[in-house]
């Protein structure tokens, strides 16, 4: 099958997916744009501000779309082919991941912008909400500790592909000097959002070409940030703790706004290079059903590779923690929540693209193992890029595309550490600063003693388990969601489905990281902790499911909205 056909396909399913399927759940949700939102009814500035959906979008679309879906995809084209890979995407995203995300949304708005964990409280009751808050955190610092080795290894050596090439700047150094510089860009544009009130088409014509022109200016003062993965680590986790308690239109708005464009130059050159690259399809539509490594089977594990490109917990994280704050009308909930997943959807094919039009002699290092995924997409991405500025450029734009992956990393680290401190702060009741900074501290330090614990690339030993907390978590979140509906008096069949289908999938994908990872553990170490974690997570999700069955089954008691 031809490139160009294979995508034309895929983008058209999608499309189908937000035009029709969107439109009948929203039909099913009864939006209703009379109703006060919470940005408005508990508006300070802080946390809660109406944002306009473009804007909004933009700072929600660069939060969920991390490196789940470009990493998790890569893995498991390398594992199981591009066939399955896509189908599972396409499918998991339309029937069950947008799904999830835009009824989350709402239902967060309808809740005075609580969090999924407070709706699991109030819905099924105090004992279940305190579950979700330990099952969620548990989560979140996988997230963290996932995406923080992620981002560390790149500032400190860039991507594979030119370690040790005789290139005139640090590879690592580039990545690393202007991830920072657009993090102080974000901190600039906030300011003058904040106090100078220009409008928007002004500020995006200066500061989106302003972000570009630093990835540029990086390669050029590579040496000005050097330092080792694991000094990197701590002071990312740093950064995360100081972000998560910044009001929201100093950092988190205007970051996510710019990386929203980041994130979308990066699908502009996925287009370009489909369209006009004339690159071929090189890999295997089904490389088979076992990769014959430990946990390498197609089911469970393709499901649980795949990750947040096909559905994703964390997003009903950001929608219920950040998002929901900040929606203008309950009209904007559908473009936001289920179009930004359909958008994540195309960020997982553009990074299918990118190891696909490689054979596989380009897709393994000088030992014979394979690339790690970071290398894979920023390889393909500095391809597409030659197409605009030559092939004598690739080494600057493979570059690029190093560090646009760690952009879209760094995007979603301080949000999640925000979300924790709002899960701390709802179970303890302290809305204060002095609460905010416990919430982070909690949040951040077990993160810590796993990076230091782990060592360098120990998110690979994590991924797995990631995959399949994050997608369980995604299914809980349904089961509250169903309940809420059924309780409101309305159908709840297009959240319950979906919800069976992926807690079938993720308990048995978790059963088989704990065997696995008990079997293979020599006493107290990181297989011993994602055993442990895997169980633990095992018994939470157990219960939620109980109570949750028990509450759907009760008589049907209409209660009021929550606004």
């Amino acid at each position: 099958m031809q490139l160009t056909v294979l995508a034309a396909l895929f983008l058209s399913f999608l499309w189908a997916g937000y035009r029709f399927y969107g439109a009948f759940i929203a039909k099913r949700l009864g939006l209703d744009d009379a109703r006060r939102t919470p940005a408005h009814a508990k508006r300070d500035g802080v946390d809660y501000e109406p944002t306009r959906p473009f804007y909004l979008f933009a700072q929600h679309f660069s939060a969920i779309a991390a490196a789940g879906p470009i990493a998790g995809p890569i893995l498991a084209c390398q594992g199981f082919g591009w066939l399955p890979s896509l189908l599972w995407i396409g499918i998991g995203v339309v029937f069950i991941g947008a799904v999830h995300d835009f009824t989350t949304l709402l239902a967060s708005v309808r809740h005075g912008g609580c969090s999924i964990a407070e709706i699991a409280r109030e819905r099924l009751g105090s004992p279940a909400g305190r579950a979700t808050m330990a099952f969620i955190w548990i989560a979140l610092v996988y997230v963290i500790v996932a995406f923080t080795d992620i981002t560390a290894g790149s500032f400190a050596r860039g991507t594979e592909e030119l370690e040790g090439s005789a290139v005139r700047f640090n590879p690592g150094g580039a990545v690393a000097a202007a991830s920072v510089m657009y993090l102080g860009l974000s901190i600039v544009l906030g300011l003058v959002q904040r106090w100078l009130k220009p409008p928007l088409w002004l500020v995006t014509v200066i500061f989106v070409p302003a972000t570009f022109a630093l990835s540029w200016f990086g390669t050029h003062v590579s040496d000005w940030l050097v330092f080792g993965p694991i000094e990197w680590g701590l002071l990312i986790l740093a950064y995360c703790a100081l972000a998560s308690v910044l009001p929201v239109w100093a950092l988190l708005q205007p970051r996510g706004y710019l990386g929203g464009f980041v994130l979308y130059s990066a699908l502009a050159l996925g287009v370009l290079g489909i369209l006009f690259g004339g690159y071929e399809i090189q890999q295997p539509a089904f490389k088979g059903w076992d990769t014959g490594k430990a946990g390498g089977t197609l089911f469970p594990f393709l499901f649980v590779t795949i990750a947040c490109g096909a559905c994703s917990g964390f997003h009903g994280l950001v929608c219920s923690g950040t998002t929901s704050k900040q929606i203008d009308r309950e009209s904007h909930t559908r473009a936001v929540g289920f179009g930004a997943m359909v958008a994540e959807a195309f960020v997982a094919l553009i990074a299918v693209v990118t190891i696909i039009i490689f054979t596989q002699d380009r897709l393994v290092d000088v030992a014979g193992k394979p690339l790690k995924p970071g290398t894979i997409y920023g390889n393909g991405i500095g391809e597409f890029m030659t197409l605009l500025v030559g092939r004598e450029n690739l080494a600057f734009a493979i570059t690029f595309g190093a560090m646009a992956f760690s952009t879209f990393v760094f995007d979603t680290l301080d949000v999640a550490t925000r979300l924790g401190r709002y899960l701390i702060q709802e179970l303890t009741g302290w809305k204060h600063l002095g609460g905010a900074a416990f919430g982070t501290l909690i949040t951040i330090v077990p993160a810590a003693l796993f990076l230091a614990y782990g060592g360098e690339g120990s998110y690979l030993r994590f991924w797995s388990l990631f995959g399949a907390s994050n997608q369980l978590l995604a299914g809980l979140s349904l089961i509250s969601i169903g309940v809420w509906l059924r309780q409101e008096g309305k159908s709840s069949t297009f959240v319950l489905i979906p919800a069976a289908i992926v807690l079938t999938i993720t308990v048995w994908a978790l059963v088989e990281i704990a065997r696995i990872n008990l079997s293979e553990s020599t006493g107290l170490d990181v297989r011993f902790a994602n055993g442990a974690a895997a169980i633990t997570l095992l018994a939470l999700a157990a219960y939620l499911v109980f109570v949750g069955l028990r509450k759907l089954r009760a008589p049907l008691a209409r209660s009021a909205d929550a606004t």
